[in-house]
This record gives C-alpha cells, sequence and structure tokens, in this order.
C-alpha cells in the first residue's frame, strides 16, 4: 500500500507594486528628503516663559474594537465571561478597563515622527543596515530630531507624559481575532528603493474589524463607543510643538485622523477618536503653585479653548510639519472612513 504523499503547503505570492498586487491593509509615509535637523533640548531645569506647560484633558472614544494584550491569557469567569480561555486586557481596581500611557505615547510618537522630519525611535537590528543613516534614532542627548525633543531619546526623557487611560465603565466585551502573519517587508517591493527603506508603515483606519469567528482567538476587548479618560501632561513646548500634538490628536479640521491603538491593526481594530474636554495652561506658575485650586482663568474650554488650538495648529503648520507626510499620514488615519479592512491575507 501506498503512502499519500504529502500535501503541499499553500505558497504566499511575492508582492509588488503591480495592479494585481493583493491590496494590503497599510501604506507607508514617506521620509522627508533632508536630513532631521538635530537640537539641543531645552532642558527640565525649569519652566521657560517662552514655552507652554499644562495639561490635556482627553476623552478617546472606540470606534473599532479595542484591545490591548496584557500578554496573559486567563479563565474567561476570571474576566466576568463563558469562554474557557481568554487573552486579556489590563484592568483598574473597578474592574474598568484601562491602556497604558506608554502604549498611548507610542502610538502617537510614531505618527508625530512621520509628520515632522524626525529619526526613528526605535530600528530593529534585523533591518538596521536597511535604514537611512540620517533615519536613525538619536543617541546624543544634545542632538536631538523634533520628535526626541518632545518624546525623549536616550539619556533624555522628553517634555510630555500620558496618564493610563481608564474606562468610564466597568465592562468589557469578547472578540475573536483571527491569526495574523507576522510582517514580511523582504517580500514586498514598495518598502525599499536602491537597498533603502522609503518610510514609516501605518495600518489603515476601517470601518469595522473582521471578525475570527469561532475559530478565532478570544481576546478581552473594549467595544464600540467605549470611552476612556486620560490626562496629557506637558512642559517647556512650543506652541508649534504643541500644534503637531493636536494635529496627531486628530484636532485638526483639515486633516481629521483617528488613532491606532493595540493589537488587530491590520484587520481594523484599535481606532479611537480623541476629544478635549480641557487644557490646563497657568498664566502664572506662581500662582498655580502657591495655592490647592486651580484658578479658573486657567482652565480653557468652549471657544477660549478653540482658539489655543487653533493657534497652536497653525505654528505647527508654518514651522513644524512637513506638509506632504501630514497628507500621507492623514489619508491612512483618516475618520470617518468608508474603507473596509481586507480578509484573509495580512
Amino acid at each position: 500500500m501506498t503512502a499519500n504523499p504529502p500535501r503541499p503547503k499553500p505558497r504566499r505570492p511575492v508582492l509588488n507594486d503591480s495592479e494585481n498586487a493583493i491590496d494590503k491593509p497599510y501604506a507607508l509615509v514617506p521620509f522627508p528628503p533632508k536630513a532631521p535637523q538635530l537640537k539641543h533640548p531645552v532642558g527640565h531645569d525649569r519652566y521657560r516663559k517662552d514655552r507652554l506647560h499644562g495639561k490635556l484633558v482627553l476623552k478617546l472614544t472606540v470606534k473599532t474594537a479595542v484591545h490591548v494584550s496584557t500578554g496573559i491569557v486567563a479563565m474567561g469567569s476570571d474576566v466576568g465571561d463563558r469562554i474557557p480561555l481568554i487573552k486579556t486586557m489590563a484592568q483598574g481596581r473597578q474592574r474598568q478597563l484601562t491602556i497604558p500611557g506608554s502604549s498611548l505615547k507610542g502610538v502617537v510618537r510614531s505618527a508625530f515622527e512621520a509628520i515632522t522630519n524626525s529619526t526613528l525611535a526605535v530600528v530593529s537590528g534585523k533591518y538596521k543596515q536597511d535604514m537611512p543613516q540620517n533615519r536613525l534614532p538619536c543617541r546624543n542627548k544634545e542632538k536631538l530630531c523634533p520628535a526626541s525633543l518632545v518624546f525623549g531619546a536616550m539619556d533624555w526623557q522628553g517634555l510630555i507624559h500620558f496618564t493610563d487611560a481608564t474606562c468610564e465603565i466597568a465592562k468589557s466585551a469578547t472578540g475573536f481575532m483571527p491569526s495574523l502573519y507576522r510582517p514580511r517587508p523582504d517580500e514586498r517591493r514598495a518598502y525599499f528603493q536602491q537597498g533603502q527603506a522609503v518610510g514609516r508603515k501605518f495600518y489603515y483606519n476601517a470601518v469595522k474589524a473582521v471578525s475570527g469567528g469561532d475559530r478565532g482567538i478570544p481576546v478581552q476587548q473594549a467595544g464600540t463607543e467605549f470611552v476612556f479618560k486620560t490626562d496629557l501632561q506637558f512642559s517647556n513646548l512650543s506652541q508649534a510643538e504643541l500644534g503637531t500634538l493636536l494635529i496627531v490628536l486628530g484636532q485638526d479640521a483639515k486633516y481629521p485622523m483617528a488613532l491606532k491603538v493595540g493589537g488587530g491593526k491590520p484587520i481594523g481594530m484599535g481606532t479611537m477618536t480623541v476629544a478635549i474636554e480641557a487644557v490646563e495652561t497657568p498664566h502664572s506658575l506662581k500662582e498655580r503653585y502657591t495655592q490647592y485650586a486651580i484658578p479658573a482663568s486657567n482652565q480653557l474650554s468652549g471657544n477660549a479653548l478653540k482658539r489655543f488650538v487653533d493657534d497652536a495648529i497653525a505654528a505647527a503648520h508654518r514651522s513644524l510639519v512637513e506638509k506632504p507626510q501630514l497628507e500621507a499620514l492623514a489619508d491612512i488615519l483618516k475618520w470617518p472612513t468608508d474603507r473596509t479592512a481586507p480578509e484573509g491575507m495580512y
């Protein structure tokens, strides 16, 4: 009796830029043509009078399911679900889902890097030789790119801090995430030109996420329209730096964008919109730190908040934002969108 021959493994096509290329759920934002301009950081030794200090009070609304994994698989009963095993998200003392501030900071930084003439924050050792030398991470704390000045670099703490985002309700949903392929940049020519990487990769926002169904991986997640609250604290920022942050947070009416947070980005997961509920900007730091109550004049809302945001965004467009890169990123992250996430190949 002759044994059956082994079944051949399915071949993955090599992706290219032809009209027959498989539609992918991401695109590349090209690097600016000029090398980044490196500057000395402003420092943490004092609050400078010509800089901005304060706090943005942010409301994040889930538009497609969000899962930020803890790396722990727990029994469903531990998180109030009937599913035997489930990949979990972090929860607070009252069982509200939380998104680590570090996760939010990383998402915002990657977009900030893309629309300014900045270096990369991190480069995998495997692809280091494929990166343009002027895009490798800043290693000298005395010479930093625009993103490193704001978010930090080796031996430099940076000028902003995100608190953990906490869900308004003590509730979670269960989703089923399909298994995803690892990134394979070496199989698509669009990533490289003359042996060098051409830009930063971002996943498109989509109308809804693709479900893995009963064969998917069970994950604890924040469902559509769940609301999270967080604060972004800043000190010694220039008006243009703050304005660029506001653009990334989707506050520029000409470039409406939503953040992509957590896992499942290729299947449309992780879309969150941002609303700024208030800004604290002390006009007198002495007044701010010599009394317990924050003066009402330091808390901007309504028309005063809108003017503050619009002025900062205008400053960013004048001196810091790279328009071609902003237009490319805004096309990828635009919200609302009519784009759908492709199924079956990621």
